[in-house]
């Protein structure tokens, strides 16, 4: 029986990894990425010899599920990586692990970065109780639904976002929240990281005409009383 390993990889800067991650992504018999271009750049950065890479993301996901749990079956490791972060969270990923315990098979967590959770402790918005929401729907009433409901439960909120959405995003939740406090983290531990901090109409009204680029997590606390 194989260990499925859910191997954290950096978010940006690629010193963001721990030995650990380096040596099982070094042991495990399968690599499954989101995109195999992207891995062999950390595998090339560590002189990690070539592996049996295969791609899984959310367009072949479905099939490969069976592919990989048969891997395991007969007996491989597997590290699943992402192109950043950690593997599972708000990705299909989340369909090969469940797929992985229902046969009986190991699985691993190597923890490691996580632009959620760096957003959210760099924010200097309240951390002690948060709740991650992946992405919004695209769609404006179901967004400002989702975003009124979560609120009123007193919460900081955490949610990643396209760069072309996030003034949309924005727009919405300053309709039903004005002066809810907001973050827009962007490209976290890259050249570029960038922390914009005001009320949602204040950043609403900055990404009305101004479209961040590259990676957006969002963090949002209700007004202050």
């Amino acid at each position: 029986m194989g260990t499925l390993y859910l191997v954290a990889t950096p978010i940006g800067n690629l010193e963001d990894v721990s030995p650990r991650a380096l040596r099982i992504l070094q042991e495990v018999h399968m690599v499954a990425c989101e995109d195999t271009r992207h891995t062999q750049i950390l595998l090339r950065k560590y002189e990690i010899r070539a592996k049996h890479l295969t791609s899984y993301n959310e367009f072949n996901h479905k099939r490969q599920v069976g592919v990989l749990v048969g891997q395991l079956d007969r007996g491989w490791d597997v590290a699943l990586v992402s192109d950043a972060g950690t593997p599972a969270l708000s990705d299909p990923g989340e369909a090969l692990v469940a797929a992985a315990v229902a046969a009986g098979h190991t699985v691993t967590p190597i923890p490691g970065a996580n632009a959620a959770i760096a957003a959210l402790v760099a924010s200097g918005l309240p951390t002690r109780e948060f709740t991650f929401l992946g992405f919004l729907s695209k769609k404006t009433g179901q967004r400002q639904r989702a975003l009124a409901t979560l609120l009123t439960e007193g919460r900081t909120i955490v949610v990643y976002e396209s760069p072309y959405r996030t003034g949309d995003m924005l727009a919405d939740l300053a309709a039903i929240a004005p002066d809810a406090r907001v973050v827009v983290a962007r490209e976290l531990t890259k050249i570029h990281e960038t922390f914009v901090r005001g009320t949602a109409t204040e950043l609403a009204a900055r990404y009305a005409s101004e479209r961040p680029k590259g990676e957006v997590t969002v963090v949002i606390a209700p007004p202050l009383a």
